[in-house]
C-alpha cells in the first residue's frame, strides 16, 4: 500500500524531528544515523527471520527496538536511556512517525474504498506490526475499512514463511481456500500460495514462472481484476 522509496526519507526526518528534542543530537544527524541502522537491521532481519531463527516473534520484536534505539543514540553520540524508556521512546517514535508518512501508491486508497464498498472482509497479512500498521492506515484515512491489521505481533509468528500465514488465517477463522492475498514480494506470494491461498503479485515486472495466479501492476487495478474473475 506505501511506496518504500517515497517513505523511507519521511521516516528518517520524522525520526530525528521527533527524537532530537528527546535525546539529544541534531535532527539531521539523527534522520542520518536512522538510514545507517535501519539498513543494517533490514539484513539482520532477512538473515534471522527468512533464515527461520525466530521463534518467539515477540522477543525478537522487543530485542530489534530496543537495539534499534541503541544503534541510534551510538552513531549520534548520545547517551542512552535505561531498557524501559528505550523501548517505550522506540514505540512512541513509530506511532509519531506512521501518522505522519504520506507515501502511498497511486490509486492505493480507492482501489482499498471500491473493495470494500463491494463487500470484501479486508485484512492485512504484514511483515509490519499491528500498531504500526494502525498509523499507515490512520494516515491514509482508511483504517475503519479493515477487519483486523494482522501483523507478526498478534501471531507471535514472523512473516517468514507459511506458517505464518496458517495462523494469520486460523486467528481470523478463514479459509485458506476462500482467501486472496495480495503481496508485492514473490516470496511472500509463493508461501500464501503454499498455506492455500489465492495469491496476486503486485509488479512492475512479474518474474518467471509467475507465483501468483493474476499478477497485477498496482493494488489499484485490483478491484477490476476481481469483477473480471468473479463475473
Amino acid at each position: 500500500m506505501n511506496d518504500n522509496a517515497l517513505r523511507g526519507a519521511q521516516w528518517q526526518r520524522l525520526v530525528g524531528e521527533f527524537l532530537a528534542p528527546r535525546l539529544g543530537g541534531d535532527p539531521e544527524a539523527r534522520a542520518q544515523a536512522n538510514k545507517v541502522v535501519a539498513e543494517r537491521m533490514w539484513r539482520r532481519y532477512q538473515e534471522e527471520v527468512w533464515g527461520g531463527q525466530v521463534d518467539d516473534y515477540l522477543s525478537y520484536r522487543d530485542r530489534a527496538r530496543l537495539d534499534w534505539l541503541l544503534d541510534m543514540c551510538r552513531h549520534v553520540g548520545v547517551p542512552a536511556p535505561d531498557r524501559t524508556r528505550c523501548l517505550a521512546l522506540a514505540t512512541e517514535s513509530k506511532a509519531y512517525v506512521t501518522r505522519r508518512v504520506h507515501a502511498s501508491y497511486p490509486g492505493a486508497i480507492d482501489a482499498i474504498r471500491r473493495l470494500h464498498a463491494k463487500g470484501y472482509r479486508l485484512y492485512t497479512a504484514s511483515g509490519e506490526d499491528s500498531d504500526d500498521l494502525e498509523g499507515f492506515l490512520v494516515g491514509m484515512k482508511v483504517l475503519r475499512l479493515f477487519v483486523r491489521l494482522y501483523g507478526p505481533d498478534l501471531i507471535n509468528t514472523a512473516k517468514g514463511g507459511p506458517v505464518y500465514y496458517t495462523r494469520v488465517f486460523d486467528d481470523a477463522g478463514v479459509e485458506p481456500g476462500d482467501a486472496l492475498v495480495v503481496d508485492d514480494s514473490p516470496l511472500a506470494i509463493s508461501w500464501a500460495a503454499k498455506a492455500g491461498a489465492r495469491a496476486v503479485l503486485v509488479s512492475d515486472a512479474p518474474p518467471d514462472p509467475r507465483p501468483s495466479d493474476a499478477p497485477i501492476r498496482s493494488l489499484a487495478e485490483l478491484p477490476a481484476l476481481l469483477e473480471r474473475t468473479s463475473a
